[in-house]
């Protein structure tokens, strides 16, 4: 079995979701799928998914100016899935860090 989940996201929005409505954030391989995702969740920390919301995220464009002259890149692109926990279960994820 490949490794799906890459790491957790920290971000204001998700740590209001996670005290509010048992809502965790995860940056994941972009080829997985909402089951996969829910069985590497429930594999990885021994808890009940209730539901999965994935997001693709979009690499910017981002440009500068040096002295050779003007230089354009790109950030890279990569897939969010929002994590929705059972009522009782919990996910100690600062204890990771």
């Amino acid at each position: 079995m490949r490794n799906i989940l890459i790491k957790p996201l920290f971000t204001e929005k998700i740590t209001k979701e996670n005290h509010d409505l048992q809502k965790y954030g995860f940056v994941v391989v972009s080829t997985a799928n909402k089951i996969e995702i829910a069985k590497a969740i429930k594999d990885k920390y021994n808890v009940t998914v209730a539901d999965v919301n994935t997001v693709m995220n979009k690499g910017k464009v981002k440009t500068q100016m040096r002295k050779s002259g003007r230089f354009t890149g790109r950030t890279a692109k990569f897939k969010k899935a929002y994590v929705t926990l059972k009522k009782g279960d919990k996910i100690d994820l600062y204890g990771e860090v």
